[in-house]
């Protein structure tokens, strides 16, 4: 059928741009092209997009794609994506947009996610064991505020669906409900029966079931084919197979071919996700999940988040060290490098000095919008240097915390398998390693995300029987940083300062965090 190829197209509609990628069947990319929408905030605490922005989006970045990978359409055997997830889109019956998408970050919702800490219902184990309150991004929150907000809206919203499913709408015509996002951010579990409907009424939205497809689709699972008026949009030939797609930091754990219990994928950034598969249903404090078949059926999913992670990195250079930066631009250096380099002049600790990075609050293991930075342990004898180094160690800390909520609940973790900003450091991936005790992966393709959309392509199209498969020959291991023994046990001391910190100083944080709010 081919006279190349086959290749395969992965979308990925991140929260700043839609990005094309193009991989052969071995995962090895062809090109990327990225298109940029904006994100506005009509007021404090909303975030919103537009649709429309993103359609445009995909189409000028698959030209783009199709063009610099000199490929031919018709060698492209199948398509998927990825999507932002707690991204609502309210459509009518005919498939038109209502009104912008309620974006993952907006937290207008935080009334009615305060309505479910009176429910009994079993939906509350995916927070923590029910134990943490429950995050106001998430979808049936939305859902409720839109119904009592702007009800006009809601009820001419035939279809109220997370973006990944736009996605689908909008490449098929088929309306479905990804496993990835129902699990994970609408409460949906199989083993508890589906749709957990009491604690969507205890929220006000047990009407919103006629709005979300009764079609719960395995990620991965053939939807139907590129439609010939989206196909003539993007360039592309109609009748292409496309696969069930996830929200977009499970696509990344696809792409690291983190598919069975052992391994946990650490996806960097601005913030960090870590995510992992687990062979039993667990739950508990510290924690999200576990999630029943959220990334791979018969297994469950285990969810931890660090808010701020690369955001205060970067949070120091821009304030503190632009001097810095602008020295080692100015004569081609990498400033990051640099203080890479200072940092390795400190000993483990930096001297005393112990950071919490919740300078956005806390995902878990506490779930606590209210939490705020600490730094502690300052004297006249730090540097610039040391606070760099402290607040590498603070996200390492942090990624450690998490791992002991998981451990704690009977999840074995035994490796981790890395992307994004992050692995541009090995002395932060070492440190990492270092600080947990635990190895750390690395993989051939960097951008594990679209990598990820193109493995679920590959499934969707059979050219691979499923993600095994496509895992085996598409994800390539290089390297493998081993943590050193005697650097982890003296970090041991500073990861229960790190924990003893916050928990001592909690309610002084709260109280500060409330009386500016007041204002």
């Amino acid at each position: 059928m081919f006279d190349k190829g086959p290749y395969l197209l992965g979308i990925d509609y991140g929260t700043e741009s839609c990005r094309v990628a193009i991989c052969d069947v071995q995962g090895r990319p062809l090109t990327f092209a990225a298109t940029p929408y904006a994100t506005s905030h009509p007021r404090p605490g909303w975030a919103e997009q537009n649709p429309e922005d993103w359609w445009n989006a995909l189409q000028a970045s698959t030209h783009r794609a199709i063009a610099n990978a000199g490929v031919s359409p018709a060698e492209i055997a199948g398509i998927c994506y990825d999507a932002t997830t707690l991204s609502m889109v309210a459509m009518d019956d005919h498939g038109v947009e209502l009104r912008p998408a309620i974006m993952w970050m907006d937290v207008r919702a935080t009334d009615q996610a305060a309505r479910s800490e009176n429910s009994e219902s079993v939906a509350r184990l995916y927070n923590g064991g029910g134990t943490a309150p429950a995050i106001a991004e998430w979808y049936p929150f939305k859902a409720a505020w839109l119904k009592e907000n702007e009800p006009e809206t809601y009820a001419r919203a035939a279809h109220l669906v997370d973006a990944p499913d736009w996605v689908t709408y909008k490449l098929t015509g088929e309306w479905t409900t990804n496993i990835n996002s129902a699990a994970l951010r609408m409460y949906y579990n199989r083993d508890k029966g589906g749709w957990p409907t009491d604690f969507y009424e205890t929220i006000g939205c047990g009407d919103v079931f006629s709005k979300i497809s009764d079609r719960v689709l395995d990620l991965g699972t053939p939807v139907g084919t590129l439609g010939t008026i989206p196909a003539q949009l993007l360039g592309l030939r109609p009748g292409i197979p496309v696969a069930q797609g996830p929200g977009d930091a499970w696509a990344g754990q696809i792409g690291l071919g983190v598919l069975d219990p052992g391994s946990m994928a650490l996806i960097t950034g601005s913030s960090h996700v870590l995510s992992g598969q687990s062979e039993k249903e667990i739950h508990g404090p510290g924690f999200f999940g576990s999630y029943t078949d959220g990334v791979v059926p018969g297994q469950y999913t285990v969810e931890c988040g660090q808010t701020s992670t690369g955001s205060v990195l970067k949070w120091f250079t821009d304030n503190f060290a632009a001097d810095l930066v602008h020295a080692a631009r100015k004569v081609g250096l990498n400033p990051y490098k640099l203080l890479d380099e200072q940092a390795q002049q400190i000993r483990p600790g930096s001297d005393g000095l112990v950071i919490n990075e919740y300078f956005q609050g806390n995902r878990t293991p506490y779930s606590d919008s209210r939490a705020r930075g600490i730094i502690s342990g300052l004297s006249l004898m730090h540097t610039p240097a040391h606070m760099y180094k402290a607040i590498l160690e603070s996200v390492c800390y942090g990624t450690a915390l998490n791992l002991r909520s998981v451990n704690a609940a009977g999840m074995d973790v035994t490796r981790m398998v890395a992307c994004g900003g992050a692995t541009k450091s090995r002395e932060w991936m070492q440190m990492h390693a270092d600080v947990s005790g635990i190895p750390i992966t690395l993989t051939e393709v960097g951008d594990a995300v679209v990598l990820g959309t193109c493995m679920l392509a590959a499934v969707g199209a059979g050219v691979y029987s499923d993600l095994h498969d496509a895992s085996k020959n598409m994800v390539h291991e290089i390297d493998v940083i081993e943590p050193d023994q005697a650097r982890h046990d003296e970090y041991s001391f500073y990861v229960d300062r790190y924990a003893e910190q916050y928990q001592t100083l909690q309610p002084m944080i709260h109280e500060v965090v409330d009386h500016e709010t007041e204002k």
